[in-house]
């Protein structure tokens, strides 16, 4: 059965690259069988493509079968996380399918009885049967191995029969026909010599320019207010540039069961109450488990490895409990159980770096070294060694006063490690210490010590009582019932200062989350227009409170948008700065044109803001121009010009430009039958996935997911 497994997990190996890892498993799908219409009623209905509908009894068969696949290869159960992620996959497995079906049907594309046998036990096996009876001590392809396999089928378990035949269903009936259809269209791929010349000229053409650049940012945008009809305009000249898929807007409210002072209180009041309990424990490691958050820890720690507190009280004494700390959240309580010599020792200490890296010339090196004894010799005569780190000091530990902390022999480069315990006693070291780094300043803290202690710590993280948590409850109630209407729920935070409303934009239909709020899938479902109550749709202005974890999130669907063009309103503030850049680059054009002189004179004309510098080595692909950003039609501009040459200005993506060539470097003829070579393969490495997108574009999908996950 494990091989069976194997050979399900790599089949989609044979089209990996075809599908773009959509078929990882196609198999579950087989299993299933996807025509299955046993299940027909339109309440159970997924989603459609090419009008075949995906119900909701196959999906879950598929799903469950990827899940099972995942736990084969994981060796544990998906998470909430992964199986999103595999009810995308599984989605998108049966997506795939029903949409490349019927071009295979069109082109009559098949796999003959011959092909089937050499798929599977010819000279040209499918990869999943190669890499499921390959030898993994030789790494070699065992053939004796699979002809064994086969001969012995009919006597394994009926389920594994099931699989391999499905599996040889699938290879023969889909895999390969799809192969063989993505092949068709790959090997037509061609470039002309036309093609490739043009493409090296572009790619190794150079060329010095000169510019005038007069940013839209130097015009006051308070000057121009387009209208609707301007954006409007603006947008159907741009409509590629503006598509979108649907989504939701959500505005919401969180109101968390945050611990309060008083459970902060009474934590700690019985955490004192577990120190005393604590002291006379018969068994330490059993009152952790009983009373601790966190699991009992048997192993000795160095000084590096104990928490800070207890580093403060060092030595520590053995039967002693120290405690409570407050640590982040938590509460926490510690009783040294045992001590002994360990096998590394450690130290605590500061120092302040003075960088000096191979790279340096001797001279700068010579440099850093004279400054780092200058300042060791400052510290000798009386100066603070923190305040000497936190002004001189040239890495992470400068802002706290070079302290490194404890850490084990080892742990840092070997000549600072080796100065550091080679010391007896604490105390500044008289000499520099140089590293790959640099020059080190160093001060012992602490000096080596090998001693290492048992310890066993209660942690309590500081929680909401039943009363926190039923309080905020109720105030969440509270806040629903006040929020009747979408104008409302915006009131609530004017009327209640610590209430905070965020908004997430367009939320897209298969977004786990609304915005980073955990677990909040159940609101996205809503907002797209799944009731849980089973009442009527969600629709623009309804407000639902949802109960997530520990959270109550009071969320409004505030506004929606169809697959498509963007509307107006959805995109004004985008919409309306690049409107405002086309006014703004008719007005500074006409104040340039006609105009004559130097790209100096016309940077005087331009006002303030235009700049004038130069441009090198710009390649004629590039598009790019420094210091001002993309903007491919100035560049081209400058290869079309002759040297002393001015073009007339140019409405760009940051500003107006005017170019004037300097210097053209023309490309090196390459050998052009490699670059058509260069160019076949690049172009073809891309047609798996442009195919799958085309193919799926033209596919009419309906995605009916968010009804049931």
């Amino acid at each position: 059965m494990a091989l069976i497994n194997t050979i399900r997990e790599k089949s989609g190996v044979a089209v990996g690259a075809v599908a773009v890892g959509m078929l990882l498993f196609i198999v579950g799908g087989d299993l299933i069988g996807g025509k299955n219409r046993l299940f027909g009623r339109d309440g159970n209905v997924v989603g459609e493509v090419n009008g075949q509908k995906i119900e909701l009894p196959e999906f879950t068969a598929a799903l469950e079968q990827a899940k099972q696949n995942f736990a084969n290869q994981q060796g544990r159960q998906p998470d909430e996380q992964a199986t999103g992620y595999l009810r995308d996959q599984t989605w998108n497995q049966l997506l795939y399918r029903r949409a490349f079906q019927p071009e295979l049907d069109k082109l009559g594309l098949a796999v003959g009885d011959d092909e089937a046998v050499d798929m599977v036990q010819g000279d040209n096996p499918n990869p999943a049967i190669k890499q499921a009876f390959t030898d993994p001590k030789t790494g070699q392809f065992d053939r004796a191995r699979l002809i064994d396999y086969l001969k012995n089928l009919d006597k394994l378990p009926p389920d594994a029969q099931a699989a391999f035949h499905n599996f040889e269903t699938s290879l023969r009936d889909f895999d390969r026909p799809v192969n063989k259809y993505n092949a068709l269209l790959k090997n037509s791929v061609y470039v002309t010599s036309a093609e490739a010349k043009l493409f090296d000229l572009a790619q190794n053409s150079k060329a010095n320019f000169r510019y005038l650049f007069v940013p839209y940012t130097s015009v006051s945008d308070s000057a121009f207010k387009p209208t609707d009809a301007q954006l409007q305009d603006y947008l159907d000249r741009h409509k590629a540039r503006y598509k979108v898929e649907d989504g939701r807007s959500i505005e919401y409210i969180v109101v968390p069961e945050t611990a309060t002072k008083e459970d902060s209180a009474a934590l700690r009041q019985s955490v004192a109450g577990l120190a005393q309990q604590f002291r006379t424990a018969p068994n330490d490691s059993l009152f952790v488990r009983a009373n601790s958050d966190q699991p009992y820890n048997h192993n000795y720690l160095s000084p590096a490895d104990l928490p800070e507190q207890l580093r403060k009280q060092l030595p520590l004494k053995v039967g002693e409990v120290y405690g409570p700390y407050v640590e982040g959240n938590t509460l926490a309580i510690y009783k040294v159980t045992g001590a002994k010599a360990g096998t590394k020792p450690a130290a605590r200490a500061s120092h302040i770096l003075i960088k000096a890296d191979a790279q340096m010339t001797p001279e700068a090196r010579a440099a850093a070294k004279k400054q780092a004894q200058d300042i060791l010799n400052k510290i000798k005569a009386g100066a603070d060694f923190a305040t000497m780190a936190r002004q001189f000091g040239t890495d992470g530990t400068k802002e706290q006063g070079g302290d490194l902390g404890w850490f084990e022999e080892g742990r840092m480069v070997p000549a600072f490690s080796k100065a550091v315990f080679a010391a007896t006693s604490p105390g500044l070291l008289p000499n520099l210490v140089e590293t790959n780094f640099g020059y080190h300043i160093v001060k012992v803290t602490a000096p080596k010590t090998n001693q290492t202690y048992q310890v066993a710590a209660v942690v309590k993280a500081v929680q909401p009582s039943d009363a926190t948590r039923e309080a905020a409850y109720a105030r969440a109630e509270k806040l629903q019932a006040d929020a009747s209407s979408l104008d409302a729920f915006r009131a609530l935070p004017t009327k209640d200062k610590t209430l905070q409303k965020q908004e997430a934009k367009f939320v897209p239909r298969d977004a786990p989350t609304v915005g980073n709020l955990p677990g909040s899938r159940e609101i996205v479902r809503w907002a797209f227009g799944f009731n849980p109550d089973g009442g009527s749709a969600t629709k623009v202005g309804d407000v639902r409170k949802f109960d997530i974890g520990d959270v109550h999130v009071l969320a409004a669907v505030t506004d929606s948008r169809d697959k498509g063009t963007a509307t107006i309103e959805s995109i004004r503030p985008e919409l309306t700065a690049a409107v405002r850049n086309e006014l703004k680059a008719k007005q500074i054009m006409a104040k340039l044109a006609g105009k004559t002189g130097s790209l100096d004179d016309l940077a005087k004309v331009a006002g303030p803001g235009a700049v004038v510098q130069n441009a090198e080595g710009v390649a004629q692909a590039q598009g790019t121009i420094p210091s001002v950003g993309f903007e491919p039609e100035a560049v081209g501009r400058a290869f079309a010009l002759k040297p002393g040459q001015k073009s007339a200005p140019i409405q760009g993506e940051q500003g107006v430009l005017v170019v004037e060539a300097t210097t053209l470097f023309p490309a090196t003829p390459s050998d052009v039958k490699v670059v058509r070579q260069q160019l076949t393969q690049q172009r073809q490495q891309r047609q798996d996935g442009l195919i799958y997108e085309a193919i799926k574009g033209q596919a009419k999908v309906k995605d009916n997911r968010s009804k049931f996950f």
